[in-house]
């Protein structure tokens, strides 16, 4: 039987930052809405990731993009390569899987958008850091979404 935290069938996102002209999409599967009021979401990012570093930039922008099944083919670019030594924008471009919200290059066939803001570091653990966001804006597309179990059933995970 699998351990607890992998039984749970959460849905899989893309964090994308967006630093001047360097843009990064990862691939996100601890995500929770923390508050409604203001809206709030909490994300658990690795320290090791390009996404990590952005969030600790200024004048970084950011979409949290919650991915349908029509976005597996993209979770091992997007989460098993770092942008640190992979261009992910050039990969999504060559292949068609860019659309644009909001002056955005965002991935095309999500269920949703929400684009972020003021991010605040909370806590802090061995592997990853919790950052809170508040919704700025949301756009929502589809109800078919990527879960946890799905990138098992697929062998791209555990």
């Amino acid at each position: 039987m699998k351990r607890p935290w992998n039984r749970t069938d959460l849905n899989i996102y893309s964090l994308a930052t967006y630093n001047n002209k360097e843009i990064n999409m990862n691939i996100c599967t601890y995500v929770s809405v923390v508050n409604m009021n203001p809206k709030s979401y909490m994300v658990s990012i690795d320290y090791k990731t390009l996404t990590y570093e952005n969030l600790n930039k200024k004048n970084t922008s950011f979409v949290l993009q919650c991915l349908s099944i029509n976005n597996i083919n993209i979770i091992k670019n997007l989460g098993k390569k770092s942008g640190n030594n992979f261009n992910k924008l050039k990969y999504l471009s060559k292949n068609n899987l860019l659309s644009n919200w909001k002056n955005y290059p965002v991935l095309k066939n999500t269920c949703f958008l929400i684009e972020l803001c003021n991010p605040k570091k909370v806590y802090e653990m061995k592997d990853h850091c919790m950052f809170v966001f508040q919704m700025k804006s949301f756009k929502n597309f589809d109800y078919k979404f990527l879960h946890f179990n799905d990138l098992v059933n697929n062998k791209i995970i555990l």
